[in-house]
């Protein structure tokens, strides 16, 4: 539980010195912290490597060290040494992004991500028949609007590749606005691809959740 709380702590300070003047302002706390956290993560890390043996499943501490996991963990040991050496701190943040890998062990112990494991598993040939619909959607429309309006507007229509833009943002039903169809085939090719995003939202959306409601069944049930 010790290393859970730190490793949130950790994620957050990666997120505040984001900030730069919070992080200039409060250099030393940020300093003093990371010392803290990697004197916590590196001793856990050398316990893990020494205990590894004991485990059936690795033969021994080299073997355990070299898994992706335990790889994810070093990665992350080295990004607190990174700021002392004078490394670059762009690299340093994208490098702190690996700590919410760490989070998924938590899965086994966590009976929420069990659940949605279970419901994913379950369901995964129906989304995966949900996610072809949605890329041929996609291909579809954005070949549609090429058509349409690769004359009036070649900077954003000119091919379908650059379409696909515009139908990504428009069968999620996000609409961003930045693309606009402008003829009258392009139009009314924008309205029905609006409207099979609402149903392409809702059909991924109505598996996962009959299949929440059936692993949810199940776990009760296997209790009593």
């Amino acid at each position: 539980m010790v290393v859970v709380c730190l490793i949130c702590a950790s994620i957050l300070l990666g997120v505040l010195e984001t900030e730069e003047a919070l992080a200039s302002r409060y250099r030393y706390v940020f300093d003093t912290a990371h010392g803290v956290m990697f004197a916590v993560f590196a001793a856990e890390y050398a316990a893990r490597l020494y205990a590894a043996p004991l485990n059936t499943r690795y033969s021994s501490s080299l073997r355990y060290a070299l898994t992706p996991a335990s790889l994810v963990d070093l990665v992350v040991l080295v990004s607190f040494v990174m700021p002392f050496l004078g490394m670059e701190a762009t690299v340093l943040r994208m490098l702190r992004a690996a700590r919410l890998v760490r989070l998924a062990r938590l899965g086994r112990y966590s009976l929420a991500l069990q659940v949605i494991g279970a419901a994913i598993s379950e369901r995964r040939y129906e989304l995966a028949v949900s996610v072809l619909v949605a890329f041929g959607l996609m291909l579809l429309s954005s070949s549609v609007l090429y058509f349409a309006e690769r004359l009036v507007q070649p900077q954003t229509f000119g091919s379908i590749p650059r379409a696909m833009w515009w139908s990504v943002a428009t069968l999620t039903t996000v609409g961003y606005g930045d693309s606009v169809p402008m003829t009258a085939l392009g139009r009314v090719a924008a309205a029905l691809t609006a409207f099979t995003g609402i149903g392409l939202i809702a059909l991924p959306t109505g598996i996962l959740a009959g299949a929440f409601n059936d692993a949810l069944r199940n776990i009760r049930s296997g209790r009593k």
